[in-house]
């Protein structure tokens, strides 16, 4: 499966932007999705994972209550609603799918998608 992350941009703090994670070969729905970020000279973290059918989400703490996650089986695409925008939000955002292990933890993850950048001006 080839995931492809969109939507980034520049954004004022308080801002929302909504990034899309579009998925081909082969359906998403079969995995759990999961989103992550990366900060300039930091490590990859991870922001929020849906399951298979949708019926559940995780988040990390830094996200709880601005950030959801939701999926569109019929179009093959996961998205993530970011709201309340912060600058400490300004990274690299990721998606992928989990292969093994941890939702929380990137290594357990593949195909990762080329990231979309989000800039949160304060």
């Amino acid at each position: 499966v080839q995931l492809q992350a969109s939507g980034g941009g520049l954004v004022q703090a308080g801002g929302s932007l909504r990034l899309s994670c579009a998925a081909s070969g082969r359906a998403l729905s079969s995995y759990h999705t999961g989103w992550f970020r990366q900060a300039p000279g930091k490590e990859r973290e991870f922001v929020g994972v849906v399951t298979r059918s949708g019926g559940s989400t995780y988040y990390a703490d830094s996200v709880k209550g601005r950030f959801t996650i939701s999926r569109d089986n019929t179009k093959n695409t996961v998205y993530l609603q970011m709201n309340s925008l912060k600058p400490e939000d300004t990274a690299v955002y990721y998606c992928a799918v989990r292969a093994s292990g941890s939702y929380y933890v990137a290594d357990g993850y593949r195909f990762w998608g080329q990231g979309t950048l989000v800039t949160v001006s304060s």
